[in-house]
């Protein structure tokens, strides 16, 4: 019985490995899956060749380009892809975060412009009210008086 489950184990975790996917992972967790998992699916990955091609077409759009590029590096091993597979997506990661945080400060900035007139002390712009205000408030009587 236990040779059996033992079997259907194996079994199971190949198809696993079949189907694995860096999805939602960081190359590091899909890496460790990626380890796990390929015990049991030892015959599919013949050469070292085959192993880092099977590593690369698990990974997510973010990486794959680049790093299906690196294999044609004639000493790309597994380790190696995995730590370049790891550094282009920390420098990519980095970027977007970049992008996103100017795109943020743009946001900012045209937000400020459009409710603040683009009018700004930094700017040279006055902290005071403006010249209209001021002239309707000097022809005015104070309120209280009539």
């Amino acid at each position: 019985m236990d040779h059996l489950l033992l079997a259907k184990t194996r079994v199971a975790r190949a198809a696993e490995f079949k189907n694995l996917k860096q999805g939602s992972r960081s190359v590091w967790e899909y890496h460790i899956e990626f380890t796990r998992l390929s015990k049991y699916a030892i015959l599919m990955l013949p050469t070292m060749e085959a192993k880092v091609r099977w590593f690369v077409q698990g990974l997510i759009p973010l990486v794959i380009n680049e790093a299906a590029t690196a294999i044609l590096n004639s000493d790309m091993n597994y380790r190696k892809m995995v730590a370049f597979a790891q550094a282009t997506e920390d420098r990519k990661l980095k970027n977007r975060r970049e992008r996103e945080g100017t795109s943020k400060a743009r946001s900012a900035e045209n937000f400020e412009k459009s409710f603040g007139g683009g009018r700004s002390a930094f700017r040279g712009g006055s902290l005071g009210p403006t010249q209209s205000h001021a002239q309707s408030s000097a022809s005015a009587p104070p309120a209280g008086h009539s």
